[in-house]
């Protein structure tokens, strides 16, 4: 690699507010008027993404982390189409903006998952034959082997981007292959969809609550600036969330959330005991499954183009 190496952990932890409206739909699709992907400079070295939601409902967040040898792409969208949706035209556009600032040969991308269901990996196809790129598979048996769960499932694995290196840890509950990723340059906890502001769906109980606790623990040793997952589907109003297929959200809360709101969670699973099904609380509902394991909620499925 040549240019200037960026030394990522020599620089103190700032955390920069996340002064943002987000694009939340349309009341209709002839209005809708936002770009297919909204951009977010976090800081330079930084880029939070938003689907839009008139593409899917869903309107996952997406996570581009620079680092001096590598950038992360964390998720790739509810869309595979790079027509309706145009992820990596977008990342390449952002990948060589960043490059012309810091130039450099040799420059990879690395595309990671929270979880594999569908509207967090439809837009891996896109980066298939994409030159330097490395795709990380989101199922269980990939990421076990990828981060090494599967010999030691509470390791904290470390993901080197040159400079900046992510710490990884497997957090099922929602999905049995669900990662968690911290960076310690942004202080970002990047929890998918096992913690955001919106309907937590849990199919195991007890993987759940270890995980919540175990991010806990975590984060009483790292400075953690947000914590951020990958929708948001409450309101402003206390435990009022919009429906599911909502394709405008005019009130949305801010994405980011904070190490007492995991604290809340944890509290939460205490109040909800033995009981399945749907338990609202001030920012965020939890559904659990039954105790025969039917799920609260189908997995989305990745859609191809506009609904």
């Amino acid at each position: 690699m040549d240019g200037t190496w960026i030394d990522f952990s020599a620089e103190p932890l700032v955390r920069r507010p996340i002064d943002v409206r987000w694009i939340h739909g349309s009341p209709s699709a002839k209005h809708n008027t936002d770009p297919d992907i909204q951009v977010f400079d976090y800081d330079p070295h930084t880029v939070i993404l938003r689907q839009n939601k008139a593409i899917n409902y869903e309107a996952p967040f997406l996570f581009l982390l620079f680092g001096s040898s590598r950038a992360a792409l964390i998720d790739t969208g509810a869309t595979a189409s790079a027509e309706y949706f145009p992820l990596r035209e977008t990342a390449d556009a952002l990948v060589d903006r960043w490059l012309d600032a810091h130039p450099r040969t040799g420059y990879e991308l690395l595309v990671l998952h929270t979880h594999p269901h569908g509207d967090h990996v439809a837009g891996d196809g896109q980066f298939a034959d994409r030159p330097g790129t490395i795709v990380v598979g989101a199922a269980w048996a990939t990421t076990r082997e990828y981060f090494g769960f599967g010999a030691a499932p509470d390791a904290l694995a470390r993901v080197e981007l040159g400079g900046r290196v992510l710490e990884c840890l497997s957090t099922p509950g929602h999905h049995e292959a669900a990662v968690t990723f911290y960076d310690p340059y942004t202080g970002f906890l990047l929890t998918g969809d096992t913690v955001y502001p919106g309907r937590l769906y849990v199919g195991d109980w007890p993987a759940f609550t270890r995980s919540i606790e175990k991010l806990i623990a975590f984060c009483e040793t790292r400075p953690v600036a947000y914590v951020l997952g990958c929708h948001i589907e409450m309101t402003r109003r206390p435990g009022v969330d919009y429906p599911i297929r909502t394709t405008y959200q005019p009130d949305e809360p801010p994405l980011q959330m904070s190490v007492g709101q995991l604290r809340d969670v944890r509290a939460a699973i205490d109040s909800i005991g033995d009981r399945p099904g749907r338990h609202a609380f001030a920012d965020f509902v939890i559904c659990r499954s039954g105790d025969d394991g039917a799920s609260v909620r189908t997995a989305p499925t990745a859609t191809a183009g506009q609904p």
